[in-house]
């Protein structure tokens, strides 16, 4: 991958520009969520001419009116406050974006490219017609170019160096992973280039409209043809759009939703995928915290099967990773200036279901750890508590009820015994796989291009569409899937390969 920084950011889109939601709306092509699916498809279908409606159940929130990781944040651009869960034993949290620009306006914009052999598995697998990796790759450098994709300059926070400091120690593979940030005049606290700056105003200087504070509760279908939308605005009025195609981008928990409440099912919301991840503390004799940030570096010497990085650790997040055994951790909380926050990541054979059911305005989640999985979190998390003490960390505070702390590797094999992935705050960010695409009907739930299945113009675009957790951040792999489902769908005048 070649990257370098942005000089200039790209023009943002004035506030006048975007729409509030009515009653009545129509489009020749209707798009649902406005995230790395719904805006990098806007761009491409408004750029060739179609007259495009992108519809946000969130509201427009202007990049750095918001303090990062604060409630107000949670509040106003996440779905539920933050806080939702896929049930299971254990339970696993997830966060899903519900406003402008989706998921890229609140996560940590570090990139990873689809994985070439990823992508060759997919092909094979779920039989993807006109699937070429190295065309995806050539998107990847587009994309890269237009969302400047960048090293940070000025070197590493020292929670990134953490990470850096132990990996080498141990001779573990390690490296920064490079975020899509302009960086004027090579400031060291970039600008994040995001969907509302970027894709976004892209598609909306080609003409596409962007309508917020809309809900999409069901299409309106007959003989596999959506011809409208019920929709609920913001103050809770009823709403209607009529449309010729639409777009569904909600990502993979709202959209296999909303084709089930539109009596869509085939293979759609069985085959949730995640890559779960558990956490700790780590405290340094320096301070070190960086409360609005996030580290850069990863640590890939296990990968694809198992990564470690760094998390947000404002002091509020500092508190909630002691919180699974506060009766003994709470004391580190006030040296929370000397702790950062880090996570070790799987990538799972387990799946899980996205269920809608009548009468309830929210899809029922479940996920199903594998034993695989769960011996893998085990030696994670102490795999990742010896970087931390190999990168100098005074004492460790794993995220797991009847967690020992941890300050010699003596302890490591008395947390390790302890470790019960039931007992732990599992969680993850990554969500996809619900409509998995290829010609396989009995595997997938739309075909190569998105169509869904049995419909002739209902189309996903999103994460839902990538048929196995990738490994890595899977906003690159979503980014460039759907660009090139949207050239097809141009230059095929919307008909089916």
């Amino acid at each position: 991958m070649t990257v370098s920084p942005a000089a200039v950011p790209p023009a943002t889109v004035p506030p006048a520009a975007v729409l509030r939601a009515t009653a009545a709306m129509d489009a020749d092509v209707l798009i649902i969520g406005s995230g790395a699916g719904g805006a990098t498809t806007a761009a491409v279908l408004a750029e060739a001419g179609l007259d495009v409606l992108v519809v946000e159940e969130g509201e427009w929130v202007e990049q750095g009116a918001l303090v990062p990781f604060s409630l107000e944040q949670m509040d106003r651009q996440y779905r539920a406050g933050g806080v939702t869960v896929a049930l299971g034993l254990p339970s696993i949290a997830y966060t899903e974006g519900r406003c402008a620009g989706g998921g890229t306006e609140v996560n940590s914009g570090l990139y990873w490219r689809p994985p070439g052999d990823v992508l060759q598995r997919w092909r094979e697998q779920f039989r993807i017609v006109d699937f070429d990796p190295d065309e995806l790759l050539a998107i990847a450098d587009e994309v890269e170019r237009d969302i400047s994709v960048c090293p940070a300059p000025g070197g590493y926070t020292e929670p990134s160096e953490v990470l850096r400091r132990g990996a080498d120690a141990l001779g573990w593979r390690n490296g920064e992973i490079p975020r899509w940030m302009a960086y004027p005049n090579d400031q060291p606290h970039g600008q994040r280039q995001s969907m509302t700056r970027t894709y976004l105003p892209r598609a909306m200087r080609a003409g596409a409209r962007l309508a917020v504070g809309c809900r999409v509760d069901r299409l309106r279908c007959g003989a596999g043809r959506a011809s409208s939308a019920d929709t609920t605005l913001a103050d809770g009025t009823p709403g209607t759009i009529t449309f010729r195609h639409v777009f569904v981008c909600g990502g993979a928990i709202q959209s296999p939703a909303l084709l089930q409440r539109s009596g869509i099912r085939g293979h759609i919301g069985r085959t949730l995928a995640v890559h779960p991840t558990v956490k700790l503390a780590a405290r340094f004799p320096e301070a070190l915290n960086v409360p609005d940030d996030v580290p850069v570096h990863q640590v890939k010497e296990f990968a694809p099967h198992l990564s470690f990085g760094g998390s947000a650790s404002n002091p509020g997040l500092v508190a909630l990773s002691l919180l699974d055994q506060w009766a003994t951790f709470q004391q580190a909380v006030t040296q929370w200036q000397h702790i950062s926050v880090y996570y070790a990541a799987i990538t799972s054979e387990g799946l899980g279901r996205v269920r809608s059911f009548p009468r309830m305005k929210d899809p029922v989640v479940t996920y199903g750890l594998t034993l695989r999985d769960r011996a893998l979190l085990r030696s994670g998390l102490a795999r990742l508590a010896l970087l931390m003490l190999e990168a100098g960390a005074l004492e460790v505070y794993p995220s797991f009820k009847g967690a020992p702390s941890v300050r010699n590797r003596r302890d490591l094999a008395t947390m390790q015994q302890a470790f019960s992935a039931t007992r732990a705050s599992v969680m993850t960010v990554h969500l996809c796989s619900t409509v998995p695409m290829g010609e396989l009907e009995g595997r997938t739930g739309a075909d190569s291009f998105g169509l869904v299945h049995g419909c002739s113009n209902i189309y996903v675009n999103d994460a839902s569409l990538l048929p196995t957790a990738p490994g890595v951040n899977p906003q690159a792999s979503v980014m460039a899937f759907a660009i090139r489902n949207a050239r097809h769908f141009v230059a095929s005048g919307g008909r089916r390969a």
